[in-house]
């Protein structure tokens, strides 16, 4: 870094300003919520997860569908469902010997559909 330009992602500045702190602190959400938001997005993190819910927003399936859509074992398959399970972003239902699975809600397409905007910003 040039010594002569100032860094202007540096703040030299030392007030606090108690307004803007206090106010924030009252909107912001409840430490369990922010928790809980960091697990949702930490589900996202994974590129089979990310694949198999883009998979799930064209169709319903069952787990043999998306491990031939993926090239992947149905072990593999099962295993990333689970976890969406858990995160409730997905749901299932059994017919017959089949089982199908789907996006819980609307919700999950947002939240994909938000975080794809984004990165296609920089593209």
């Amino acid at each position: 870094m040039n010594p002569c330009v100032p860094d202007i992602d540096k703040c030299d500045c030392t007030v606090i300003h108690k307004d803007v702190v206090a106010k924030v602190r009252h909107d912001m959400p409840a430490e369990e919520s922010l928790l809980d938001l960091a697990d949702l997005f930490k589900v996202f993190g994974d590129s089979t997860r990310v694949k198999i819910l883009c998979a799930l927003f064209e169709s319903e399936m069952c787990v043999c569908d998306i491990a031939s859509l993926l090239g992947m074992t149905k072990s593999a398959i099962s295993h990333q469902l689970r976890i969406l399970k858990q995160a409730k972003l997905i749901k299932n239902r059994r017919d017959g010997k089949v089982v199908y699975y789907s996006l819980d809600d609307n919700h999950v397409k947002n939240i994909f559909d938000q975080g794809l905007a984004h990165v296609s910003e920089y593209e």
